[in-house]
């Protein structure tokens, strides 16, 4: 019967040429435009670290008081990162599973061949439980210990990529980098980790960059050497000391800091834990205004720091109602094509057809539509994620793709919707009178 179905509404949709290629472009470009906004959507909101983020945690002390807070609706937020003080204390009172203070650096490499010019690379300098907080893969090595933090050896893990260039992909485990005239060991080389957005990292980043980090050194040798910060550097008030020594004495903020919590009950005792150290900091007269800590999940702070573009979020919206636009046009024409062929329909109800079979008919010849119009979809789907970089910033445009779940998305989107939309058009065929169209003609 299925088959039956299928051929009257192929002959039903070669009868009337123009219409059908009407309604097949306005369903492909109502979709195309959809699924284009949706993949840059997804790709930018998605979580990325599925599996943890529930138990990875950013804290907020609130260091400068009402004479600092940010303009805006959310003047009430305490800074977004650390200063020095603050971080380092907390690293050594150590009251979490697992914890990094880290601040963005870009130092110059000497290559092995003198002949080649020094590579300017970027990284972050962290403490040794950044890579297992975070479940960084490594494809030779591991990261250093945290005797090496201590000791403010002088190691570090490069990305597969730098590896590439120093030593052609070969194990590098105890070769030795020459980072701004030091020499460094490294421990590790990193297995394609570059996480989008960039979570452990926003403040410096708004979550997306097309930077490569390729370096990640210890924090304490990287302050010990003099390392300068690369990130962005806010300040209540203009540090009294000059430099880099100068901004480590200052109450400005430069360092992003994260916390492995596993269970809500290590969550509310760290949260306790932010608020005694502010108190007893309070109490030895560094600060004159009342506890305004936070203490957020991953997803949480994402949100927070607006990580998810508000031109991807309208883009979406947008193509989202000139779907709706499409699809009403779409009922529009389906209305108008069924219900000229009145007649045929009352022939068809006099000769015993059930209303059902009607419906099932003038369904399935909308579902037709909607699949021709999703793989002409499917291909300008495809053009529009390739175009995407004339809109969007280049860091952005870059992470949106065309993979297979996207276009059975939108193949299901295409042929879901035009079904939707051939609803009332059909019922509105399927109640047509047959004794008034036979007395009719």
């Amino acid at each position: 019967m299925l088959g039956y179905y299928l051929d009257l509404a192929l002959r039903s949709l070669k009868r009337s040429p123009g219409l059908t290629t009407l309604m097949i472009l306005i369903v492909g470009f109502g979709v195309a435009a959809s699924m284009t906004s949706y993949s840059v959507f997804r790709a930018v909101s998605g979580d990325p670290i599925p599996w943890k983020s529930s138990r990875l945690f950013v804290p907020q002390i609130d260091m400068w008081g009402p004479k600092g807070r940010r303009d805006g609706t959310n003047n009430n937020e305490p800074p977004d990162a650390m200063d020095y003080t603050d971080a380092v204390a907390m690293m050594r009172e150590h009251r979490a599973k697992y914890q990094s203070a880290m601040y963005r650096v870009s130092p110059s490499i000497v290559p092995p061949d003198a002949s080649k010019h020094p590579i300017n690379v970027g990284g972050h300098a962290v403490y040794s439980e950044f890579f297992p907080m975070l479940d960084v893969p490594f494809k030779f090595g591991n990261a250093w210990g945290a005797d090496s933090d201590a000791q403010r050896a002088a190691v570090i893990v490069i990305s597969d990529k730098l590896n590439q260039k120093l030593f052609g992909g070969a194990n590098s485990i105890g070769k030795t980098v020459n980072i701004d005239g030091k020499d460094y060991r490294v421990t590790g080389v990193l297995d394609n980790w570059s996480p989008k957005p960039v979570f452990y990292d926003v403040v410096n980043t708004g979550g997306f960059t097309t930077g490569q980090e390729d370096v990640f050194l210890p924090f304490t040798r990287a302050i010990d050497v003099g390392m300068p910060n690369d990130g962005n550097t806010n300040c209540a008030e203009i540090p009294k000391g000059s430099g880099f020594v100068g901004l480590q004495q200052s109450s400005c903020i430069w360092i992003s800091y994260m916390a492995e919590l596993d269970d809500k009950a290590a969550a509310s005792a760290y949260k306790d834990y932010l608020d005694g150290y502010f108190r007893d900091q309070k109490a030895a007269g560094r600060f004159d205004w009342p506890v305004n800590n936070r203490l957020r999940d991953l997803p949480a702070w994402l949100d927070s720091e607006h990580v998810v573009p508000s031109d991807t979020k309208i883009s979406l919206m947008v193509a989202l109602g000139l779907l709706v636009a499409c699809l009403v046009n779409t009922a529009g024409l389906l209305l108008a094509k069924f219900l000229r062929r009145s007649s045929e329909i009352g022939v068809r109800r006099a000769l015993g057809a059930p209303r059902m079979a009607i419906y099932m008919q003038f369904l399935i010849e909308a579902g037709m539509v909607g699949l021709t119009g999703g793989v002409l979809g499917l291909m300008l789907t495809w053009v529009g994620v390739r175009c995407v970089s004339w809109v969007l910033p280049k860091e952005i445009a870059s992470l949106a793709h065309v993979d297979l779940a996207l276009l059975m998305l939108t193949l299901a989107v295409a042929v879901l919707a035009t079904m939707l939309a051939g609803l009332y058009p059909t019922f509105r065929a399927s109640r047509v009178q047959p004794a008034l169209q036979l007395k009719t003609n």
